[in-house]
């Protein structure tokens, strides 16, 4: 299935279903008014939507309209949980190697998270406001699962079947606040404003063979400003895989219905595929040369983010942001 968060002037939006082809959407209040309530009874409900979905791509249903990816909030416009992991540790290897620090052999092995807030996600086609361009900003092309109920010390093998859904993710970063909010040894928060979600989340079954081991194995792709900045493929050098890292968050504690967990940055040993994030290719203009020539954001830039399928198809819908300047 495919779904969507139409925005209809409240807080939490109007569950859309969505065709396949992204051209067609119904609103399906007699099963679900909102994203979460789906979550709250995934079993019940989710096969009353699937019928209704193969009617949606059949062209048998009525009150269908146009989809429009900029009426969407974000899937789930806020969330009980949002906890982004950093799968890809060549990236983190990459960041820290440029900055002279040495990686804990831990990281290969133990997943690093931070908890996001989740009280407000910016919608994928509303521009992203901030008060200074000193602040570094940065995009940070990711893809999220959605899980339903996970209880407390699950396994990474029984971890997979609690995966419902997935998105795409811009996980607007401040990277110029982070080295001193880090330096107070207790983690993000001014420096990890608000995140943006796909204007569709898909269930793993949509992405056919390209869903295995619980990773996405095709192209995020990025773009910056109408050029591509990066490409690489995020089921490539995924050191943990998504059931890993539900089974790692849920160590101590359970994960409710419609929790968010992110893979951090895509990141490829391979540069060729460029890069997901400002950040590293700074790093690797540092490596390089010395010294960084790639700015952060600055206000007027505008980042687009999307998954094609083999077809050249978009499956999410793309995330497509303009940097603006934030006025009280």
């Amino acid at each position: 299935m495919k779904l969507a968060t139409y925005n209809n002037g409240r807080r939490d939006g109007q569950l859309m279903l969505v065709s396949r082809d992204l051209t067609k959407a119904v609103a399906v209040p007699a099963i679900a008014h909102t994203m979460q309530q789906l979550l709250d009874a995934w079993a019940l409900l989710s096969p009353q939507l699937t019928e209704l979905y193969d009617a949606l791509n059949a062209g048998q249903l009525e009150n269908t309209v146009d989809f429009d990816e900029t009426k969407c909030l974000s899937p789930f416009p806020r969330a009980f949980q949002w906890a982004d992991g950093s799968a890809y540790v060549n990236h983190v290897e990459l960041v820290r190697k440029a900055r002279g620090a040495e990686m804990p052999e831990t990281f290969w092995t133990d997943p690093l998270f931070y908890q996001g807030g989740s009280d407000s996600f910016i919608p994928p086609r509303s521009n992203i406001e901030m008060a200074s361009e000193d602040w570094g900003i940065d995009f940070e092309s990711e893809i999220a699962v959605v899980t339903d109920d996970v209880p407390m010390g699950i396994s990474a093998e029984n971890a997979a079947s609690h995966i419902k859904l997935l998105m795409l993710v811009n996980d607007v970063s401040l990277r110029n606040l982070i080295p001193a909010e880090l330096a107070k040894g207790f983690g993000f928060f001014q420096s990890k404003p608000s995140s943006s979600f796909s204007p569709v989340a898909v269930t793993p079954d949509e992405l056919g063979d390209k869903w295995q081991d619980t990773k996405v194995h095709l192209p995020l792709i990025t773009h910056l400003n109408g050029e591509l900045f990066g490409k690489p493929n995020a089921g490539v050098d995924m050191t943990f895989n998504f059931s890993q890292l539900v089974a790692h968050v849920t160590k101590t504690r359970p994960l409710g219905a419609g929790a968010i967990i992110g893979s951090g940055t895509i990141s490829n040993y391979d540069r060729s595929a460029g890069s997901s994030c400002l950040a590293e290719k700074r790093m690797l203009e540092v490596i390089a040369d010395g010294k960084a020539s790639t700015p952060f954001l600055r206000f007027g830039d505008r980042v687009r983010i999307e998954m094609l399928d083999d077809d050249g198809n978009s499956i999410f819908g793309a995330i497509d942001q303009q940097v603006v300047e934030y006025k009280a």
